[in-house]
């Protein structure tokens, strides 16, 4: 295990200047072997991706992948195992810097029909014979991501990937997940099997929808709370698939699903309506608009602001059922709507959806990519139509007249775009200088910051199953999108980076050299703030838990042209940052520095400890001071790029994610807590194991907590009707 401080030396090592490429260019850099459905990434060195089961040609032990993880410097990915169908599942961190995913879909086979061993009532299987996937409906796969020092052979490094050991109470596909301020996490809604929408027309039974609809919340971990209905949930019934979740300063949390939009409260159960997205512009899947919290800073004080952009406003009936839409999606336009909202204003006003500048295109399935800058970038998706695959539409009968094979979204939206919130209203988007991507990255298409502040973009997969020729084809290449401060070559270089933040405590200071920026060390200093990232879980056009916070600082302008940054620890309130990793950019004249990966908080699941914030010294300029890099390597000025951060607003750049407590969870059932050194227990001998506990990260010392295993395999519930168990247009209605 590295030692503290040589985590600290590569933190900064990581910092280094590297920039030499093109500014708003976008070049493919690899293949990532499965198609990347999913993406998060576990620290400086890797990302980690998930496909769903399906007949990848990169194999693993005998079957094809569904996992993979990205080494960042080399450009180059290694299958994993992962032992359920991950098919649409949700993702969120954990305190101690591992990662989660919950739910997916029923064992599939070959073209994505239902896998050979049938669960009871033969509507979805447990296993498969061929693609050997297990149901992993219920499933809670956990990882503790690795780096390239540590040996991926071991369990350490893998997948823990075991329903009868650790999972779900009830079964969930396409649900929502959102972290709490003690570290919890809430795990909403979605299907129980089901297709295109989980709805039944005419829609006859909301709650339920003849069995394959789940209208309930469960928290991870458990500890003895049973899942509960949320009525929200059954008002929306239809189109609340990956509902939107945004824990809010009090605790309670924004939800919005269809065109409706909720504040609930986990702890009671309570729940307030807010008003109706306008212009009946629906934002989750299918309609899969782009969506955000935007920049949480002092200026703002740290109040959440959601963002929401595109989507579709078809008709509520055009939608159809679990079987296929009732129209031709692909000829109706996405929407460029752009809407936000302050659920929580703190000037005690009613909150209302305020409309923002529209996009500069109409998007389904477009990303934000929230920048260091503060600006928002948009990725991926199509002009026209929605997210989901179908062989057929009410309209479109037969496949053979599918004019995009399976895609129920055409014309993809290959220019990147950004947006700043603090512009003028009338300017806040611009696509000036960025090129187009030549692959389509539509249904099944991802993206995520990177800890170099470029974004990796990949996935695109239509599909039931892997299909190389048809005209949207399973895509395995990756990309990176290169931002517009990387016309710099000269980044920020911060030193004395610690590697964990707290809710309030005392204060520090990071030492910007003279080295990392050209000009007028007063405007420079003025022009600094420090953003604190957590790229978030990436799937289906989100980014789960995705948030920025910049910390509140002064600075010191020194005679040899450094700054030191008085910088404030997080606000003591971990609801604006939940527990759990980030990466921290210090940003000068719209320039970052490379990220440097933190643990915010204790590491555990628990209220998390607070203190009162530390005053900081007043700032001290020095007119006489400059900085010492070339004026043409250090890009433009810090107006374009800065996002409005001045020299109340700060930096606090950590280390590598460090020690966390062991925190152990009784949960209804069971409560025990294991070695993370027992994961390798056989999926197909589950009497070899008797738990599992998240545990020691191999890059990030600590333990977890045990949860309990909930159902197993074989125990998985059905539902009739004759569901495929895909998004296919193979379903029949629920009856």
């Amino acid at each position: 295990m590295p030692s503290p401080s040589s985590l600290l030396a590569f933190g900064l090592a990581a910092a280094a200047p590297a920039m030499a490429a093109t500014a708003g260019s976008i070049v493919e850099v690899g293949d990532t072997q499965v198609s990347a459905m999913m993406m998060f990434v576990g620290n400086n060195e890797k990302v980690y991706i998930l496909d769903k089961a399906e007949g990848n040609q990169a194999q693993v032990n005998g079957h094809p992948a569904w996992g993979a993880v990205w080494d960042i410097a080399s450009n180059s990915a290694t299958v994993m195992d992962v032992k359920t169908n991950v098919f649409c599942a949700s993702g969120m961190h954990l305190p101690n810097g591992s990662y989660v995913t919950f739910g997916g879909n029923g064992a599939v086979t070959v073209g994505g029909n239902i896998g050979s061993v049938l669960n009871q009532g033969g509507g979805s299987a447990a296993f498969d014979a061929t693609y050997q996937d297990y149901d992993g409906s219920r499933s809670i796969r956990i990882l503790n991501p690795c780096s390239s020092s540590d040996n991926f052979d071991s369990a350490d490094c893998q997948w823990f990937d075991n329903p009868e050991v650790l999972s779900m109470q009830k079964q969930r596909w396409y649900s929502a997940a959102e972290p709490l301020g003690d570290g919890r996490i809430a795990i909403i809604g979605g299907f129980v099997n089901g297709g295109y929408v989980n709805r039944n027309w005419p829609n006859t039974d909301p709650a339920t929808e003849g069995g394959a609809a789940e209208p309930t919340y469960e928290f991870y971990p458990a500890n003895g709370q049973e899942p509960q209905v949320m009525q929200f949930m059954i008002d929306t019934s239809g189109l609340n698939s990956y509902a939107h979740t945004f824990l809010l300063k009090s605790g309670k949390m924004f939800v919005q699903a269809n065109i409706s939009s909720m504040i609930w409260d986990p702890n009671t159960n309570e729940e307030t309506r807010l008003p109706d997205m306008p212009g009946g512009v629906a934002r989750v899947y299918p309609a899969s608009g782009a969506t955000a919290m935007l920049p949480l800073t002092p200026d703002n004080n740290w109040t959440p602001t959601i963002l929401f952009c595109g989507g579709s406003d078809l008709p509520d009936q055009a939608w159809g059922n679990y079987s296929w839409p009732f129209v031709n999606t692909w000829e109706h336009p996405a929407s460029t709507d752009c809407h936000r909202i302050t659920p929580e204003p703190e000037d005690g006003s009613t909150p209302d959806y305020v409309q923002d500048d529209d996009m500069l295109e109409g998007r389904t399935m477009g990303q934000f990519i929230i920048l260091p800058t503060g600006k928002l970038l948009v990725v991926n998706g199509g002009k026209n139509g929605t997210a989901g695959y179908s062989e057929r539409t009410l309209v479109t009968t037969s496949y053979s007249d599918m004019p995009f094979g399976m895609s129920l979204a055409s014309d993809p939206a290959g220019t990147p775009a950004e947006y700043d919130p603090s512009a003028a209203q009338g300017s806040r988007w611009s696509n000036k200088g960025f090129q187009t991507s030549s692959i389509a990255r539509l249904y099944h298409s991802s993206a995520i910051l990177l800890p170099d502040a470029s974004v990796m973009i990949a996935g695109g997969n239509p599909n039931v199953d892997v299909n190389l020729t048809t005209f949207f084809p399973t895509t395995y290449k990756a990309e990176i999108f290169y931002p517009s401060y990387f016309s710099a070559s000269t980044r920020p270089q911060p030193q004395g980076i610690p590697q964990k933040l707290s809710y309030g405590g005392s204060s520090f200071d990071i030492t910007v050299p003279a080295s990392s920026y050209s000009g007028s060390a007063n405007d420079a200093a003025d022009n600094t703030h420090v953003a604190v990232i957590r790229p978030g879980w990436t799937t289906h056009a989100m980014n789960m838990g995705q948030r920025y916070l910049q910390l509140n600082n002064t600075y010191t302008v020194n005679s040899d042209g450094s700054i030191t940054l008085h910088c404030a620890q997080m606000p003591p309130i971990s609801n604006i940052f939940q527990p759990g990793p980030a990466f921290v950019y210090v940003v000068v004249n719209g320039i970052p520095s490379n990220g440097t990966l933190v643990s915010v908080g204790s590491g555990n699941i628990e209220t998390q400890p607070t203190s009162d914030v530390a005053s900081l010294p007043a700032s001290v300029r020095l007119d006489s001071a400059s900085g010492s890099a070339d004026s043409s390597s250090t890009g433009n000025s810090g107006s374009n790029n800065d996002n409005g951060a001045s020299s109340h607003t700060g930096a606090i750049v950590g280390g590598v994610v460090g020690a966390v407590v062991v925190l152990g969870i009784i949960g209804a059932l069971i409560g025990i807590c294991l070695s993370r050194r027992r994961r390798a227990a056989s999926r197909q001998d589950p009497s070899n194991v008797s738990a599992y506990a998240m545990s020691n990260s191999p890059s990030s010392p600590g333990a977890g907590f045990a949860s309990r295993g909930m159902m197993g395999l074989g125990a998985a519930g059905a539902v009739g009707g004759g569901l495929r168990s895909s998004d296919s247009s193979a379903f029949v209605p629920m009856q």
